[in-house]
């Protein structure tokens, strides 16, 4: 076995009255992947940035290469070698890509830059992650959340780092940006870099790391080789308990169609036709820019169509802004949380009430807004220990439930999902899939798009497959696989 590149003993952190992590114990060793898991808010963020600098432990030691490590600052932690690529990006957009990728470390002669220096080693970095074909000046705004994911890595690769933790990384990424990513991932595993893998999606878990190390409720449960481990031991070390199924059988009886659009279109999608029926789950499958969410855009009034008719119930529709679509009786629970679907310095009452705040006569109604909202908390289990608590406090499957309850406190007879589990861990997973289950036998229609395709066939009753946007196919989940979804997604028919 390697050397132990990294130790961290008795980690202890509390922020007030809640304690965080409680003698938290974790090892990387040099040449390997650390899965390091638990559900949302076991305290697996807190213990990453702990080692990175942005928090100090309360107690506990941290040692790297057997001699205890002082790590008060970003700055100590990078002067060690250890380096982490955030599952929220920490690019700033107006910047290109090069003054992004040395920013903070610019490179110097003489008080001037070196921008040619920096546009050419900016090239190489970028091409290890697949991406030689981008032009380092272009401003991080221009890119896909995918290829800013790609831009973090390679930040993270400039500083030759010999810890890298990496925080949900394929989170935004396309399967062919995933290949590239294990590829680099295994490059640098044979050269000695230790790295930290951070990941709710089981398959990459099982098919890329070489131990799991669980953290529950901010206690060390264990450490295992991942070799000869299965599925049930890992959930049982996560959650405390084994789930009665990784997805939850489905009893919707299909209703009368609730929408219908035929031959819809503007400049991303074109002439898309689907029938979606009351208590019906349509799953929308595609790889990334294949138009899924701009079509979900469109349907809830994001986007003007240029062509093609929407109807709900029956009666035509003609959405022009979001709020018509949520008077009509959509919801729309949008792919980036942070930027488009919560306010983080708001309260979780607050971000709850968003799409429209309970009132009489025009003046809020509190005693209604906190009764709902309480319900609400207790109906998705999200852990907060306060109404009031600023929404950024919580963790982020946490916060994906607060989006999921202010779309539910509307009660909507379409609820659109545009990767309603990204980032959320197995049991938080669990618990979303019931939620789904339960709006459909209430009659609830759902579209819902996923890029976890076991997601998509396991939660579906059809499948709505896009290429280009365009529609390739729509197949009957229950005898649909992989397979003939990748095909179609990828232009066959």
């Amino acid at each position: 076995m390697n050397a132990p590149l990294i130790r961290m003993r008795g980690i202890r952190k509390a922020f007030g009255p809640v304690k965080v992590l409680e003698g938290v114990d974790f090892e990387l060793l040099a040449g390997e992947v650390h899965a390091l898991m638990g559900e949302n808010g076991a305290g697996k963020s807190t213990l990453m940035k702990i080692l990175t600098g942005v928090y100090r432990a309360d107690e506990g030691r941290i040692e790297v290469d057997g001699e205890e490590a002082a790590i008060g600052s970003t700055g100590d932690a990078e002067r060690l070698g250890i380096a982490i690529i955030h599952q929220e990006l920490n690019l700033i957009p107006p910047l290109s890509v090069a003054e992004n990728l040395f920013l903070g470390r610019e490179l110097k002669r003489f008080g001037l830059l070196r921008q040619r220096a920096m546009r050419a080693r900016a090239r190489e970095w970028l091409a290890r992650v697949g991406l030689a074909a981008l032009d380092p000046d272009t401003p991080v705004a221009r890119l896909s959340v995918g290829q800013r994911q790609m831009v973090e890595i390679a930040k993270a690769l400039g500083q030759n780092a010999r810890a890298l933790i990496m925080d949900e990384p394929t989170a935004a990424l396309t399967e062919r940006e995933t290949a590239t990513l294990f590829a680099l991932i295994r490059e640098l595993r044979a050269g000695g870099t230790g790295i930290v893998y951070v990941s709710h999606r089981m398959e990459e878990i099982f098919a890329l790391c070489d131990r799991i190390s669980v953290l529950r409720d901010g206690h060390f449960v264990g450490t295992r080789p991942v070799p000869g481990l299965d599925l049930d031991e890992v959930v049982r070390m996560m959650v405390g308990r084994s789930l009665d199924a990784r997805f939850p059988a489905r009893h919707a009886t299909l209703g009368p169609v609730r929408l219908k659009v035929e031959n819809l279109g503007d400049e991303h999608v074109r002439g898309i036709s689907f029938e979606l029926r009351a208590g019906e789950v349509l799953g929308v499958a595609g790889l990334m820019g294949a138009g899924r969410t701009e079509l979900a855009r469109l349907l809830f009034g994001l986007g003007k169509p240029r062509e093609g008719t929407v109807a709900l119930d029956g009666r035509p529709l003609a959405l022009r802004s979001p709020q018509q679509a949520i008077a009509a009786g959509f919801g729309f629970v949008t792919e980036d949380r942070k930027e488009q679907g919560l306010v983080l310095d708001l309260s979780v009452r607050e971000n709850m009430s968003l799409p429209r705040v309970p009132a009489r006569a025009g003046v809020i109604d509190f005693p209604r807004e906190k009764r709902q909202t309480r319900e609400l908390i207790e109906a998705l289990k999200i852990r907060t220990r306060d109404m009031e608590l600023a929404l950024r406090a919580l963790s982020g499957g946490n916060q994906q439930k607060v989006v999921l309850a202010k779309w539910l406190a509307l009660k909507p007879r379409v609820l659109l999902l545009d990767e309603p589990t990204r980032g959320v861990d197995i049991g938080g997973k669990a618990e979303i899939y019931h939620i789904i289950n339960q709006l459909a036998e209430q009659g609830v229609a759902i579209l819902m798009i996923s890029s976890e395709l076991p997601e998509v066939l396991a939660m579906s009753d059809r499948i709505l497959v896009m290429h280009e946007g365009r529609a390739t196919a729509l197949l009957d989940a229950a005898g649909a696989t992989q397979e003939a979804v990748m095909h179609a997604a990828t232009g066959g028919r």
